[in-house]
């Protein structure tokens, strides 16, 4: 109990910023947070936070271990709910917020099943590419994708997600294939507008380190399903995730350049307002999303269903 204390205290103080306001939400005092943080790190044998007298930062160590523990608290709590739980149903109004396009391809086409096996929950499934407010506008949960900034939500990675370079065979032919990520500055590129995400550009690994090229172009758009389709109709090059491409490429449609070069996957993530009380019907999900993103066969599948639409539409 000690371990799994000084872990929770661990994650509150790292998603609070402070021992003072994490200790408060806990009711005891601010040193005895301090000694738990202490003793996780002479345990672990490594730093974890960086406390200084007027803020408190992680250490890369750090912020790989908040992630991995808030998964853990997460299942945990889970465990302890599907036993305690025992016979009670699911019930009450389950409200979701997710990516436009990805909402539309991963998440909507999942809400029927859900539905089906729990009779007594109702579903509000809000897409948007803002970042919205959880807490704020009331929502139990939000399907994110890509690097989460720091933030007092709880996170459950979900699958990873991976972006490639594309064009058109047609486009490429047209314009040259680059060869390197220095060359786009060559190129017509269809980028996101700077009201929406990727602020800091297009993701690259050049000799090992981690690059962002701004690229710029005639043409730019808030909505990804446009760039999307601008792409498709050889209109210059996006940055776009597999899920999204994936089936235009095993068609011909598209294809991915730059792959010497493809970053690191980032992520698909859920959050949640806090890890603590979660209603089962959002615990329930979690799982059912988990379940799902977690095989293989499934993209499989949501890619092949892709292909099918996208045929009935040319």
């Amino acid at each position: 109990m000690a371990r799994l204390k000084q872990i929770e205290s661990f994650v509150s103080v790292a998603t609070k910023g402070s021992l003072t306001a994490a200790a408060l939400l806990e009711g005891v005092a601010p040193a005895v947070m301090g000694r738990r943080i202490d003793a996780l790190e002479a345990r672990l044998g490594v730093k974890l936070l960086l406390r200084t007298t007027r803020r408190i930062t992680l250490t890369h160590e750090g912020s790989a271990f908040l992630e991995d523990c808030q998964r853990l608290l997460v299942e945990f709590a889970n465990a302890e709910a599907s036993v305690s739980a025992g016979g009670v149903k699911a019930s009450g109004h389950l409200r979701i917020t997710a990516p436009a396009g990805f909402g539309r391809r991963h998440v909507a086409p999942l809400v029927p099943e859900f539905l089906a096996r729990h009779p007594e929950v109702s579903v509000s499934l809000n897409l948007s590419d803002r970042v919205v407010d959880i807490a704020g506008e009331g929502f139990d949960c939000a399907v994110r994708v890509g690097d989460l900034p720091d933030s007092s939500l709880v996170s459950v990675r979900l699958a990873d997600n991976r972006r490639l370079c594309v064009a058109t065979p047609a486009y490429l032919k047209r314009a040259g294939v680059p060869q390197h990520p220095a060359e786009l500055v060559r190129h017509s590129c269809l980028t996101l507008s700077s009201d929406a995400s990727q602020t800091r550009g297009w993701a690259f690994s050049v000799d090992g380190e981690l690059i962002h090229v701004r690229p710029s172009g005639r043409l730019d758009c808030s909505d990804g399903q446009v760039l999307h389709d601008w792409c498709v109709s050889g209109m210059g090059l996006a940055w776009r995730s597999t899920w999204e491409v994936e089936s235009d490429i095993r068609a011909g449609r598209l294809q991915a350049v730059l792959d010497d070069f493809a970053a690191p996957a980032n992520g698909i993530y859920l959050l949640i307002p806090q890890r603590k009380h979660l209603p089962l019907r959002v615990r329930l999900w979690i799982d059912f999303l988990k379940h799902n993103y977690a095989s293989a066969g499934y993209w499989l599948q949501a890619g092949l269903q892709a292909s099918s639409v996208d045929a009935e539409q040319l």
